[in-house]
């Protein structure tokens, strides 16, 4: 793992065969801050070779690190060891974004920047001046339920609940037990988000642009919704407990 020395932002990117992206989106995000951030990526043993694609990349940029996972173990888990990765390497700042491109490189400034305000920075795609692109209707109206369900349930002000393009001040993935973490997809999102407010750190939204993914499939599965649509009343329920 890089030393505790590096940059204090991180980006954790896990991947499960994104070898046609991992290498230009690591190069891109390495290119987005002024001071290059470290990057992390979490694969789970992808069978097209993506971990050797990073390892590859690692060899040639000691701000890339890659930390190999045994097996497909889900996107939850594979944030969680990032993190812990991340907070074990000194970071002060921890973002999260996915492998494919669907979330832009361009918009780490405005996350970081945000993050001198907020504990936990969420790229909004439903605050004014967020959007997104390429879905047609089906996926939008699924994304924006979610959403609402999610705030609903949970009596919570922030739009995009299942946003997965989100800038971490330590402190609050400090102060969240992620070792009580157990959400996959969809409910990792939210419920990270929803302890980060319960816990009563500051949570603020800016506006992203979300494309779609390059080139390959979408991870999104029914399994994955159906986790989500019970999970969140079931944080409230253990909340008021």
């Amino acid at each position: 793992m890089p030393p505790a020395s590096a940059s204090h932002v991180w980006v954790v990117i896990p991947t499960y065969n994104e070898g046609d992206t991992i290498e230009p989106l690591v190069e891109a995000v390495r290119e987005a801050l002024p001071s290059p951030p470290r990057v992390l990526v979490v694969d789970d043993s992808s069978p097209d070779g993506t971990g050797q694609v990073a390892e590859r990349l690692a060899e040639r940029d000691d701000g890339v690190a890659v930390l190999h996972r045994s097996a497909k173990l889900g996107l939850g888990p594979a944030y969680l060891a990032g993190f812990g990765a991340a907070l074990d390497g000194g970071a002060d700042l921890i973002v999260q974004m996915d492998a494919d491109f669907s979330h832009d490189p361009t918009e780490l400034p405005s996350l970081v920047a945000a993050a001198r305000h907020a504990d936990l920075v969420v790229g909004s795609r439903y605050v004014s001046g967020g959007r997104v692109t390429d879905w047609g209707p089906g996926r939008r109206a699924i994304s924006r339920w979610g959403s609402r369900y999610a705030r609903a349930v949970l009596g919570m002000r922030v739009h995009d609940m299942t946003s997965g393009f989100k800038c971490w001040r330590r402190a609050a993935l400090e102060g969240i037990e992620l070792a009580s973490v157990r959400s996959q997809g969809y409910a990792f999102q939210v419920e990270m988000t929803y302890r980060a407010h319960a816990a009563g750190f500051t949570v603020v939204e800016v506006p992203i642009t979300f494309r779609d993914r390059r080139v390959g499939e979408s991870k999104m599965t029914g399994s994955i919704m159906a986790e989500a649509a019970w999970r969140v009343p079931a944080l409230r329920a253990r909340r008021r407990r």
